[in-house]
């Protein structure tokens, strides 16, 4: 069986216009007050004119005008994390009371957010199990497994929403800790406090709001000197499990949080960290192939960190002469964006856990956050040891049949068609055939006929949903381009190193909601495997 799924797809998403005017003016408008104006201007750019967004179903244009009430599509290709291949498991399914018991493996989210859609609760429950509509009142952790209520209606959600609020709900868990628990029944009544919602970082905290935690060992394992603990939570605290067994110094054995020594130190948070207010902030460092100049990606060389607006008190020659102003720095690249959504002062500890989490974030997602600060094209992204097909041009640019082949533009030239020079093609390995065009497909798939072709004055229509799901087992995925140097894979369309899949232990966290009380009944889980005696850690 495999260890997990990933999911490269390409996904719609759509927003309905209220005001009048230019796109790509309002676009532009939207990154305004940002450093990261010059490149996102370009890339929407570069978006209208590769057809990708469309405006009630036609490709738009930069000069389009908006109106009220028009519906703005825009096509997206996205990478999801690989999650768990372990499927939901419909535990009770009662159909005159309306509601789902399921059990949820850990890695997969509940509702769709950040990177993920198809790999949540929500969207696996509706195209898997055909429940289109979902009333999601108690939401488990990412990494966190279990059971979880779901009503089918919203009368029955409000009413068991009544229910957990109110803590009439009885609740227990099953968790696995680092180190030699206490024998016996423990209690932790620390007040909890959200300080960092971007990574999701609760402390104790004497401002926090109230919570209690009863613990139970089950047994100690001394082969991977760890516990097994029964756990009552008595309230619904974000994170209560996880930042409870942390301040008894027991930790959740695999928890990427709040149980990392380089974050925390040896001593893992026992009895919380300190709480005196500082101003003392850190910027995030990038990795070191995005501080050389010769890299792409490189900060130093980004075209957005500089004002290019002249003087007007000086003459032209010395504007001429003057070098470029730099641009006043975002708060999140200067690290003053911690603390901003924190509803007390941060101590200077707690902005070092903060950063050391984003750092350790950025390096597990290939830096995408500083590739999104240094938008980059493509092409230019491609590793500089192989050349792999040029990026296509732009949809409505494409000539039916053949070769890709079109003008290029000036947002082409600002982005270039990849690392090496064109000018020296010895450099270089040969180029690959190119890949069929989006016409040319779009010939192959639809049959003479059925869709008239358009002319060079027309603009090119999109495949309706019927279409392109009619068209998809005759569809095959183009390889992964191979960086001969390395043998890293990269994703053939937008060049993102595809990694191989993670441990099972790296998907979830050894954190399963096991047992639910409440009006409906009593529902629970067997034992997770992990939960069980003489289980081994292949570490």
């Amino acid at each position: 069986m495999a260890v997990s799924k990933k999911c490269p797809h390409i996904g719609t998403r759509t927003r309905q216009w209220q005001r009048s005017g230019g796109l790509e003016g309002r676009y532009s408008r939207s990154f305004r007050q940002s450093s990261e104006i010059a490149a996102w201007s370009i890339m929407w750019r570069y978006a209208l004119e590769s057809g990708v967004t469309t405006i009630n179903g036609k490709v738009a244009k930069p000069e389009t005008v908006v109106r009220n009430g028009d519906r703005i599509e825009n096509v997206v290709h996205r990478h999801e994390p690989p999650v768990t291949a372990t499927p939901v498991k419909i535990v009770f399914h009662d159909k005159a009371r309306d509601f789902l018991v399921i059990d949820k493996p850990g890695s997969i989210p509940v509702h769709a957010s950040g990177r993920y859609y198809r790999h949540s609760l929500v969207e696996i429950l509706r195209h898997e199990f055909g429940f289109d509509k979902v009333y999601t009142i108690n939401r488990l952790d990412r990494l966190t497994s279990g059971l979880m209520i779901i009503p089918l209606n919203a009368d029955l959600a409000r009413a068991l929403t009544n229910e957990f609020m109110n803590g009439s709900v009885r609740k227990e868990y099953v968790a696995r800790c680092k180190g030699d628990f206490p024998a016996g029944e423990v209690v932790c009544e620390e007040s909890l406090l959200t300080v960092d919602r971007q990574m999701g970082l609760n402390i104790v905290h004497p401002e926090g709001k109230p919570a209690k935690t009863l613990f139970n060992r089950l047994h100690y394992d001394a082969n991977t000197d760890t516990s097994v603990l029964r756990c009552r939570p008595f309230t619904g605290r974000s994170h209560q499990i996880r930042v409870h067994l942390q301040y008894l110094g027991h930790p959740i054995a695999n928890d990427p949080v709040y149980s990392e020594e380089r974050i925390w130190g040896p001593n893992l948070g026992k009895n919380g960290i300190d709480v005196t207010p500082s101003s003392d902030r850190f910027a995030p460092a990038p990795p070191e192939h995005l501080k050389n100049d010769d890299s792409p990606e490189s900060l130093a060389t980004s075209d957005t960190c500089t004002d290019a607006q002249p003087n007007s008190s000086k003459t032209q020659d010395e504007n001429d002469e003057a070098p470029p102003q730099p641009m006043k720095l975002l708060p999140r690249e200067t690290g003053h964006d911690i603390g901003m959504g924190s509803p007390v002062p941060l101590s200077a500890e707690a902005v070092q856990i903060i950063t050391g989490l984003r750092n350790m974030k950025d390096e597990d997602e290939d830096w995408s956050r500083w590739r999104d600060v240094v938008f980059r094209a493509k092409g230019s992204l491609t590793p500089k040891s192989f050349r792999g097909p040029p990026p296509l041009p732009p949809q409505n640019k494409r000539k039916r049949g053949g070769r890709s082949s079109h003008e290029r533009t000036p947002t082409e030239d600002h982005f270039g068609q990849g690392t090496a020079s064109p000018d020296d093609p010895a450099a270089r390995p040969p180029t690959p055939p190119l890949p069929q065009s989006d016409s040319a497909v779009r010939e192959q798939l639809i049959p003479d006929g059925d869709t008239p072709a358009p002319t060079e004055s027309e603009d090119p229509g999109q495949l309706t949903l019927s279409e392109a799901t009619s068209c998809l087992p005759s569809l095959v995925a183009p390889e992964p381009e191979a960086n001969p140097a390395t043998g890293t894979l990269y994703c053939p369309e937008c060049y993102l190193p595809l990694h191989p899949d993670p441990k099972p232990e790296k998907l979830y966290i050894f954190l399963h909601a096991l047992t639910y009380e409440l009006s409906l009944g009593r529902f629970e889980t067997g034992m997770p495997a992990w939960a069980k005696e003489g289980w081994v850690w292949e570490r």
